[in-house]
C-alpha cells in the first residue's frame, strides 16, 4: 500500500509539472509574443516573479518523490525506468539552473519601456530553447515514470 501510494504521489507531481509546463511552452508564452513589446516585458516580469516562488519547490519536490517510488521497488525492470525518469527530471532542473534562472533574472530587471525589442526578443528565445529542452525532459521523465510504475504493477507490486 505504501508503495502504491509513493507511486501515485510521484505520477501526480511529475504529470501537474509536465503539464504546467506544457502548458506555458505551447500556450501562453507564444501568446505573448503577440503583445507589444512594454505588455510583452511586464507580462513576462509578472509571470516570471510568481512562478519564481512558485516553481522551485514543486521542481524539487517532483525530484524528491522519486525517492520512495524508487526506495519501494522491487522490480529491476521498473527500478530502471524510474530511475530514468529522475535523472529526467534532474537534467530538467540542472537545464533550469543553468539556462532559465539567469534569462528570468534578467527579464525582471528590464525596464519594460526602455528595453529595446531585439533585446528583449534575443533573450525571450534564448529563455525558449531552454524551456524547449525542458519540456522534452520532462516528457521523457513522465513516460519513464509511468513506465516504472506500471511495470510494478505488472509484477504486483
Amino acid at each position: 500500500m505504501i508503495s502504491k501510494a509513493a507511486r501515485i504521489s510521484n505520477l501526480f507531481l511529475a504529470g501537474l509539472l509536465t503539464g504546467n509546463e506544457f502548458g506555458g511552452f505551447v500556450g501562453f508564452h507564444p501568446a505573448l509574443y503577440r503583445l507589444p513589446t512594454q505588455a510583452h516585458v511586464s507580462a513576462e516580469q509578472e509571470i516570471t516573479a510568481r512562478f519564481g516562488k512558485i516553481m522551485p519547490p514543486f521542481m524539487v519536490a517532483t525530484l524528491v518523490s522519486f525517492v520512495p517510488a524508487l526506495s519501494l521497488t522491487r522490480d529491476r525492470h521498473s527500478l530502471r525506468f524510474t530511475l530514468a525518469g529522475m535523472l529526467c527530471y534532474a537534467a530538467m532542473l540542472a537545464v533550469t539552473f543553468a539556462g532559465n534562472m539567469p534569462a528570468n533574472r534578467r527579464t525582471l530587471d528590464l525596464d519594460p519601456n526602455s528595453v529595446s525589442r531585439d533585446e528583449f526578443l534575443s533573450l525571450r528565445r534564448r529563455w525558449d530553447g531552454f524551456h524547449a529542452v525542458r519540456n522534452l525532459l520532462n516528457a521523457a521523465g513522465l513516460v519513464f515514470a509511468i513506465l516504472g510504475a506500471l511495470s510494478d504493477a505488472d509484477r504486483g507490486a
